[in-house]
């Protein structure tokens, strides 16, 4: 499974920080060209690496961590999603009547004609992202929703890898709701960081 990550501010560095940590080959992409970005990720560790956004729309699995309202821009830039996973770690800071009364990751599932679009990674502010998932005897976790199990389960599998505890939500107008931030109507599980005991 390949992977890239769009985006790389505090969200994108953070995830970028989750990959390093377990030796997880990652593309890290953005609107700036790959050579600036190059010596950040080589500094986060060496299976980061930079490169334009088209290569790294190659990944099979992308993960979102641009502003909400750049992901049109990011969507426009394949032609046919089919085939890709995107995890969408967005939050919308817009109000819900700009999102056609719709959850914030199925308008964004909208313009990604053709992926499986599982929301994950979004509910944890960057810093808690990037530090070590494994703390006071348990992992800290994650919680996941989308409408295609499919997807879900591969991304679920990922969470774990990467040392956080996966919870899955069921679909994204059920409990996908409980992590949506968009305007100031907010979840109920938004940046709460829980930890799970290992059994």
């Amino acid at each position: 499974m390949s992977y890239a990550i769009i985006g790389f501010g505090k969200v994108g560095q953070a995830l970028a920080h989750a990959f390093a940590r377990k030796n997880i080959e990652v593309t890290v992409a953005s609107r700036r060209p790959p050579e600036t970005l190059a010596p950040q990720a080589l500094a986060i560790g060496p299976t980061v690496v930079a490169k334009s956004l088209r290569e790294a729309l190659e990944a099979e699995t992308i993960i979102l961590a641009v502003p909400f309202g750049e992901h049109r821009e990011v969507a426009k830039a394949l032609p046919s999603w089919k085939g890709k996973t995107v995890i969408d770690a967005m939050n919308a800071l817009v109000p819900p009547e700009e999102l056609d009364g719709l959850p914030s990751s199925a308008f964004v599932a909208k313009a990604f004609t053709g992926a499986r679009l599982v929301k994950a990674f979004n509910h944890l502010v960057a810093a808690k992202l990037a530090a070590d998932p494994i703390v006071e005897g348990g992992h800290r976790v994650v919680f996941l929703s989308g409408d295609d199990e499919d997807a879900t389960v591969p991304v679920a599998a990922l969470a774990k890898q990467l040392g956080f505890a996966p919870v899955k939500l069921g679909k994204l107008n059920e409990g996908g709701a409980l992590v949506h931030a968009r305007d100031r109507i907010w979840g109920q599980l938004i940046f709460q960081d829980l930890f799970k005991k290992e059994q």
